[in-house]
Order: C-alpha cells, then sequence, then structure tokens
C-alpha cells in the first residue's frame, strides 16, 4: 500500500500539527504533534477522511470522533519517511520491501530503519553478518565487531553455546534469546537441528517454561489482551509490530499441556507453536502472531505471587467470557481479515464451544482436537496398510474421551463413512471409555460432543460390570475383541502386559497408540506392548521412544506428534485462502501424512515419516488441504500445480540476504 504525507494544522489554540498518510479516502496513520514534540496523539487507522475542493482541509472521521484540520500545504510528493515511512494494511509502519535488482537478478532487502534501530529488530538483524558496504550505508559503522561472519559461521557458534548450556532450562531461555534477537539465525539453527531442539522449543521443556515464566521472561513476544483492554483491541492489533499478520496462535492459558492453569504463564505455548508453524511449515516470521488471551487465573500460586504478570483476577466465565472472547474475534476480522486462528490449550468445555462457535465465521481450527485426531488417524491409516485391511474390519476402544479422543473418534468415523458404513455400523466399531468406564447413551453426565458415540446400553447386555453398572476397559476390550486400542488418559501402565497379550490371542497384530507424555505417563511403553504381543502389536506413542530390539529385529515407533499435521494444514489454508477449516480437510492431511511413509519405514514399524523431513510433510499435507478446499469450493479455483508451485514459494527458508537503504515511493 502507498500513500501521500500532507500535513494540516488544528484550529485549537494550542497550534497543533497533524501529518497524515492518506491512501484515496482512507487514513492510515494520523498522528498529532505539538509543537514542543512532548508527545503524539493517534486517529483511528481506520478513520475516513474527505478534503474540502475549496479550502484544502481535511476532515477526519471515525466512531469515536470527527475534527476538521486546515491544511498548512504538502510536503511533497510521497516522500513518507519523513514521519510515518509506508503505511502497511491496519496502519503498521512498513520495515522492509523486497526487491529484484533488474539488471542483476540479485534478491535484496529495502530497508528503511537505520543504525541501532535495524540491529535490535530482530527481524531483521543479520548480526556479523552485515557486510562492510552495508554498515557504511546502513549507519552501522563501529557498532559491530569486525568480523563478518557468514551464517553457517554463525550457526556453528550458535550451536557450541547451544550444546554448552547445563540443562534443557538453559537450552530454552538460550533459544528464546536467540529468537528476540535474530529471527532468521534462530530458525535456521531450528531448522537444522529439528530433532535435536524440538523437545527443547516445545513439549516438555516449554512446559518446565511456563512454570516459572513471570521469572524468567526478558521480553514479551506477541499481544496480551484482559479484561481491562479488551476494549482498545483495536489498538492493541494496531501497535503490534508484524506487517502481514495471517495466522494467530491463541491460549486463555487455563489447559497448558498437563499442567493445569497457567494464565498467562501459559503464553510459551502460542510462541513455542509460532516457532514450529516457521521452522516446519515455511511460514514466514513476519505473519505469525501468538496472543494470550489474558482472562485471569484460578491458580492460588499464581494469584499470590507478586511476580505474576498476568491479570491478577479470578478467571472471566460463562456470559463475561463469551463476550470477551466475541470481542477479540471481532477484532481480529476487523484487522486481519483473512487471518487464520488456532485455538489452543483451551480447557475441555471451551475449546468444543469455541470450534462449534467460530468454524463457520473465521477460519480456525483447534489443534488439540482436530490435530491430534489427524495424526493419530494417519498412524491408523499406515497400520492398516501393514495389515492389508479395512478401517471397516476393526473394532476400536478409545480411552480418555476428551478432547483428543474425541478428535481421533470424528477421524476414524470419517474413514469409515467413506468406507461406506452408515450411523449404526460405526456405532458398533468404536467404543469410548471415560473415567466412569465405557460411555453409555443414556447418561446424563456426557458432554454434548461424547454423545454422538456413546453406545446404548443394550448393546453391553450380559457384559460383566461394576456395583453401579460401569463396564471397565479390560472389559470392553474382551467383549469387543478390540484390535485398536487408543489412550489419552496419562494413566501410566494403563495397557497392562496382560491385557495387551490377550488382545493378541484374536487380533496377531493389534495396533496400540498409547499417546499420554511426558513418557512417564505414558499408557505403556513400546517395549511392554512388543514383548506382550509376541512381536506382533503396531505401536505409535505421544513421547519419542528409542528402538526396541525383538525376535531378533529392530523395530521402530512413530511418535504421534502433532507437528505432523498443524503447520501444513496453517500453510494449505493461507495458500488456498479458504474461507473456513473443515474435517475433511484434516482428513485429507491424515492421508497424505500417511502416503509419505516409505515401505522400508513400515517394513521397521513405523507408521508415520521420520521427523528429519517434517519440511516435506508440511508440503504434502499444505497440498493435500488446498485441494480439498478448492474441491469443496472454499478456496482458490487453482489446478494442482499451480497449488504446489505456490506452496513450494511460500515455504521460507531462513538466510541472511543482502540489505540496500531505501525510502519507499509512491
Amino acid at each position: 500500500m502507498r500513500g501521500t504525507l500532507t500535513r494540516y494544522a488544528t484550529q485549537a489554540p494550542s497550534g497543533l500539527i497533524c501529518a497524515c498518510v492518506q491512501v484515496s479516502s482512507r487514513i492510515t496513520s494520523a498522528t498529532v504533534i505539538p509543537p514542543s514534540a512532548a508527545g503524539t496523539i493517534r486517529a483511528p487507522a481506520a478513520s475516513r477522511a474527505s478534503t474540502s475542493p475549496s479550502t484544502g482541509n481535511l476532515f477526519i472521521a471515525s466512531s469515536s470522533r470527527s475534527f476538521t484540520l486546515p491544511r498548512l500545504g504538502a510536503s511533497g510528493a510521497g516522500s513518507l519517511a519523513i514521519l510515518c515511512r509506508d503505511a502497511a494494511p491496519g496502519g503498521h509502519v512498513k520495515t522492509f520491501d523486497f526487491k529484484i535488482d533488474p539488471l542483476t537478478n540479485e534478491h535484496y532487502y529495502e530497508v528503511y530503519l537505520r543504525g541501532q534501530q535495524l540491529i535490535t529488530d530482530p527481524l531483521l538483524n543479520k548480526g556479523s553478518n552485515f557486510s562492510i558496504e552495508e554498515r557504511a550505508s546502513l549507519g552501522l559503522v563501529g557498532l559491530l565487531p569486525h568480523g563478518v561472519s557468514t551464517m553457517e559461521e554463525q550457526v556453528a557458534r550458535a550451536l557450541d553455546s547451544y550444546r554448552r548450556k547445563p540443562d534443557d532450562l538453559e537450552r530454552y531461555l538460550f533459544l528464546l534469546g536467540l529468537l528476540n534477537r535474530n529471527e532468521t539465525l534462530f530458525y535456521r539453527l531450528l531448522i537444522e537441528n529439528l530433532v535435536e531442539m524440538l523437545p527443547i522449543v516445545y513439549t516438555p521443556t516449554v512446559g518446565q517454561a511456563c512454570l516459572l515464566l513471570s521469572r524468567i521472561m526478558r521480553r514479551a513476544r506477541g499481544v496480551y489482551i484482559h479484561p481491562d483492554n479488551i476494549g482498545a483491541i483495536d489498538t492493541i492489533f494496531h501497535n503490534q509490530p508484524l506487517p502481514d499478520v495471517q495466522l494467530i496462535v491463541a491460549t486463555d492459558g487455563e489447559r497448558i499441556l498437563g499442567l493445569g492453569d497457567l494464565g498467562a504463564d501459559g503464553m510459551g505455548i502460542p510462541v513455542g507453536k509460532v516457532s514450529l508453524y516457521v521452522a516446519a511449515g515455511g511460514l514466514h516470521p513476519a505473519c505469525c502472531l501468538p496472543v494470550c488471551l489474558d482472562v485471569g487465573t484460578n491458580n492460588e500460586r499464581l494469584l499470590d505471587d507478586p511476580l505474576y504478570l498476568g491479570y491478577r483476577q479470578r478467571r472471566l466465565e460463562g456470559e463475561a467470557y463469551d463476550r470477551f472472547v466475541e470481542r477479540f474475534v471481532l477484532g481480529v476480522k476487523r484487522n486481519f481479515p483473512n487471518a487464520l486462528i488456532q485455538w489452543e490449550d483451551f480447557a475441555k468445555h471451551k475449546a468444543f464451544a469455541l470450534l462449534e462457535r467460530y468454524r463457520e465465521r473465521v477460519p480456525s481450527f483447534d489443534d488439540d482436537i482436530q490435530g491430534t485426531g489427524a495424526v493419530s488417524c494417519a498412524a491408523l491409516i499406515t497400520a492398516m496398510r501393514i495389515k492389508n485391511s479395512r478401517f471397516a474390519d476393526q473394532r476400536f476402544v478409545i480411552v480418555g474421551f476428551g478432547q483428543a479422543g474425541v478428535g481421533t473418534a470424528w477421524h476414524i468415523a470419517a474413514v469409515l463413512r467413506d468406507e461406506g458404513l452408515d450411523g449404526d455400523e460405526i456405532r458398533r466399531r468404536i467404543f469410548p471409555v471415560d473415567v466412569q468406564g465405557l460411555l453409555f447413551d443414556d447418561d446424563p453426565t456426557l458432554d454434548r460432543w461424547q454423545r454422538p458415540f456413546a453406545i446404548p446400553r443394550e448393546m453391553a447386555a450380559g457384559w460383566p460390570c461394576d456395583a453401579q453398572g460401569r463396564v471397565g476397559l479390560a472389559e470392553v476390550v474382551r467383549q469387543t475383541r478390540a484390535t485398536v486400542l487408543v489412550g489419552v488418559t496419562a494413566q501410566r501402565g494403563l495397557f497392562s502386559p496382560a491385557l495387551l497379550a490377550e488382545m493378541a490371542t484374536w487380533e496377531p497384530r493389534p495396533v496400540i497408540l498409547a499417546l499420554s507424555n511426558p513418557n512417564s505417563q505414558s499408557e505403556c511403553t513400546p517395549e511392554e506392548a512388543l514383548r506382550a504381543t509376541g512381536g506382533g502389536a503396531l505401536v505409535a506413542t505421544g513421547s519419542p521412544f528409542p528402538p526396541v530390539e525383538v525376535g531378533g529385529r529392530r523395530v521402530a515407533t512413530s511418535q504421534c506428534n502433532n507437528l505432523y499435521v498443524f503447520p501444513g494444514v496453517g500453510l494449505g489454508v493461507l495458500v488456498a485462502k479458504a474461507q473456513r477449516v473443515t474435517d475433511r480437510m484434516f482428513l485429507a492431511a491424515s492421508r497424505a501424512l500417511s502416503d509419505l511413509v516409505l515401505e522400508e519405514e513400515r517394513r521397521q514399524g513405523l507408521l508415520l515419516p521420520p521427523m528429519e523431513r517434517i519440511r516435506e510433510v508440511s508440503f504434502h499435507v499444505a497440498l493435500a488441504v488446498a485441494r480439498e478446499a478448492r474441491d469443496a469450493g472454499l478456496g482458490r479455483l487453482l489446478d494442482d500445480d499451480e497449488l504446489a508451485s505456490l506452496i513450494r514459494r511460500a515455504q521460507w527458508v531462513p538466510e541472511f540476504v543482502p540489505y540496500r537503504p531505501g525510502i519507499p515511493q509512491r
């Protein structure tokens, strides 16, 4: 977007001067400057403007106020660098432009920052990579050490420092500090060492960091929205520094991993998730915004902690909470109308309610429900290929029927429908188990999203039960002759060797997904499952486990990590310009993910591709999602080759490019 800088004077006695960037009849920014330059007052970015043809006076009107400014005279055509440089959509100041030299075809950034401003901007800072010429032209002479380092040298230096840290929390703090100084270097380091660093930037170490976030925070990232500032949501989004927000990862901090209510200290999760969208999916960091919906906390430890940085009140609930989230979503639609929202780590009842309320209104999804379900489904599709079988031939027992369990059931049901089964037939193949045992449809305590999978009590007539009429896990497995067992309970040892061995008596290749993490809470280990079933089990887990030697062969275990799905889904939705995110898009992601498991990898026991191929995985998942959006009439009408080309071009590769000084032109 380009604008013209024009100067006007107010009619107020103080003689204030207003400099406005005007694009057509819309103000993108307006700053009122007192003669003493003691402060500034900003007019709303979405103000409407009109100019008198006779006097040249400017009339500014917004929903909150209006005023007339007599014209002093233009400052020159398009010289925006005087005050505002170039105003990006939403009123954000653009700090650089991507350019191609028409003579040499060199790709470079034309940057509008100078000196200390430039090297303290984490998105543009290149550290010791600034060349001698760049240092001279960009006001950096004397601000950096003499040596000029390549990207490879900077990565080696950073990796050496990282590996010298004494523990995982110190490694996390080192990486977070690097992210806050030099994003390009951070992402190059992370991409080249993702398998090593994934447990640090995300689970489990990010959970440890969230427990201490108010005490270890050095620099805030993203935006914090709370009841005292929600009325200024447009100002908040105007203040955030990213020029082109396309993806928002939002949490209210109520269910952070397995740690519970951490309030504003849960912000470490969206920050970590954004870093994975960039590293694994290839989204540009300038378009990804972490958001904390800080509605308070019921955590007494935090409320009593004098160093806690969050909103020190008990949580909003009920209608007050719903109104708060609604104002947030409306603010997103006004300021970033094409942005995708990912809901992250909300409590179960709120997660399902938000997904249901907003999935048709804005592009949005819940990774804990849909992402987990999609990855689990991909592992099951691969298992069926290994067994040369169909979903319709299986009996699925899902233990722990919350967000992840219901999301997995949704995906299994979708595959069964694709195989031609109807509702009653599907119900006879999926058996949900929760704290009250097998879920029956006459149970008044069931949540709305659990009820579609609860079975009629007559289906279990004659099954052994306890005094309260509850049918436990072992009896469900035995009576259904289960062939697939999925656990999301965080109960270590729930899948006992005896239970697994019994499954193997009627199914030589049972599928066991022990999805709880960390390892200490896994329902069983791969070794336990393989030894109990004579090496026949097909196993995937929620946490990483080493390969197992069993029966003279080495069996690898896939980790059902949501990283396989959410970066590609986000990339595909954005490239396709999808109007909303559907369950069929996640099923397309599941099928694409399973397709990437090579025959040799399946022979080794893997149900998902190795994490080392995550960028390739994200590309294929994105392409599958974009195709589904197109075929459903929700996305761009481009052929497969065009979509693939756009996705490849959209995947950002962190590298230092040449810089040239510049002033935006009209």
